[in-house]
């Protein structure tokens, strides 16, 4: 959209040292869930230096108008496989065992480097152009070193907000983490500053022997976090939280993905030792990981996050994860009170709520919450302003967080800052090379159907189920597998 003589350039709102957005609806996300009806936000550098109505601005600052529009956190993603992004709505009718078959049995191990780039270069763009602006690269395809390099590189060329969280589900986790080739990574590439976070990703099979207790060993001496796809149907279940728990391995800073078929028992080990909780529920509801896990966590107090998952199959914006998470929940809601003849008449889980885990839940579950989540005096200026004059779904605001929810949409996003910086402003990316990321991704694209072949890259989109136990253990690293894994 082009500029008028009310809407500052692009090059202006950049090169400025302030940026005040007037007259917005802001939805803080503070510890009182303050909302201003008619609000200000005052940008300085990096930082949020004020909030509140008609505020002072220095000489020099930019006017953004916000009336009509809402004044938001910038959104966190706390698990996206963006090395696969590449491959986007390839899976649209997979299930869990068929991606499991894809990434892991048959072609995932195909991706090169530069392929994982291309992904990760998509995805990061992807993210921050629908008002994520602190994602969580879940990446777990990582078969060399050189291929975590390529991913990096791709984080760090897109003015975003990332943690890296570095896995390979090819080789066992017990065996990489203590490589000489990943602790030099470590060492090199991750800074762990403010910009790029590092986690580290595997997965607790439920092998009594745990030999997983080497990565956590590997991750504590590190001081990395870890995160873990937990409570995923014939896959990772109770067995594998009761050893994390028994070996002291259950940690307030452990994010455990998904989360949907664990007992009772697990979930109060989760809610004892101060874990948290990704829920993607486009993700749990579509391919089979068990029913979206809102309404189960709630009960046990859990804290939650949000997340897309991957592109393969789905959308991959925080808004589309709202509103299926709250879609899901209260189904599940309605569904259990139907059961016992009973009717709801008032829901449990609100709008606002699904809005603060896609914002400050991420922040809390990443140790973020002191800088970013919310929209308070000095904190890092992540914020997302949703206004589209152009759209008839935008007006009129009466009830903002169940607008976000269920009316706005990547499209309406008029503004964007990471750490202060715009990039999306007046609905068009900044500072972005997307033609860059559309040739890379071509690339990779053009590769895999050739090294697939024209009948074996369209059977991919429903690959055939091989005869093993695929179902009981989609690790190739190990020969273990458990029925119990089935029982969650």
């Amino acid at each position: 959209m082009a500029s008028t003589p009310d809407t500052p350039a692009a090059s202006d709102v950049g090169a400025a040292p302030a940026i005040v957005f007037r007259h917005g609806h802001v939805l803080t996300m503070d510890d009182r869930r303050t909302i201003l009806a008619d609000g200000d936000v005052l940008v300085v550098g990096d930082t949020i230096e004020a909030v509140g109505p008609n505020l002072e601005a220095p000489e020099g600052t930019v006017e953004i108008d916000a009336g009509g529009g809402i004044l938001m956190p910038g959104m966190v993603d706390t698990h996206r496989h963006m090395w696969q992004t590449a491959m986007r709505g390839y899976g649209a009718d997979w299930t869990l065992t068929q991606y499991f078959v894809w990434n892991y049995l048959e072609h995932g191990k195909r991706f090169r480097p530069q392929d994982v780039y291309a992904g990760n270069l998509l995805s990061a763009i992807e993210a921050i152009d629908a008002g994520v602006t602190t994602t969580v690269d879940w990446s777990h395809g990582l078969a060399t070193v050189d291929h975590a390099e390529a991913a990096v590189d791709a984080l760090e060329e897109v003015p975003g907000r990332f943690v890296f969280a570095y896995g390979n589900i090819h080789a066992g986790p017990w065996e990489w983490t203590n490589s000489p080739e990943f602790r030099s990574f470590a060492e090199r590439r991750m800074p762990r500053s403010e910009m790029l976070g590092f986690q580290v990703a595997f997965d607790v099979t439920g092998d009594p022997s745990f030999p997983e207790k080497a990565a956590f060993e590997a991750a504590r001496e590190l001081d990395v976090p870890v995160t873990t796809h937990a409570g995923v149907w014939g896959a990772t279940n109770d067995n594998g939280i009761r050893l994390m728990h028994e070996h002291g391995f259950m940690t307030p800073e452990n994010v455990y993905v998904h989360a949907a078929t664990l007992s009772e028992d697990s979930y109060q080990r989760i809610a004892a030792t101060g874990g948290s909780a990704s829920v993607s529920a486009e993700s749990e509801a579509s391919c089979g990981q068990g029913y979206p896990s809102s309404w189960a966590l709630r009960r046990h107090s859990i804290p939650i996050s949000l997340s897309v998952d991957t592109s393969m199959w789905w959308s991959a914006d925080a808004f589309a994860a709202m509103r299926s998470t709250l879609s899901s929940d209260r189904a599940r809601e309605h569904h259990e009170a139907h059961a016992s003849g009973d009717t709801v008449t008032h829901v449990a889980l609100r709008a606002r709520e699904v809005v603060e885990w896609a914002t400050r839940g991420g922040a809390r579950a990443l140790g973020m919450d002191h800088l970013v989540g919310s929209i308070e005096p000095g904190k890092r200026a992540d914020v997302v302003l949703l206004k589209n004059d152009e759209s008839p779904a935008m007006f009129p605001i009466l009830n903002p967080y169940g607008h976000v929810v269920f009316q706005a949409q990547r499209g309406d996003i008029h503004t964007v800052l990471v750490n202060g910086r715009p990039v999306k402003y007046n609905h068009r990316l900044v500072s972005t090379d997307l033609a860059k990321a559309r040739r890379v991704v071509g690339q990779t694209v053009e590769f895999l159907r050739a090294e697939l072949g024209t009948e074996e890259w369209a059977r991919g989109m429903s690959p055939q189920i091989p005869e093993s136990k695929v179902l009981d253990n989609p690790y190739t690293y190990t020969e273990f597998a458990d029925p119990s894994t089935h029982q969650g």
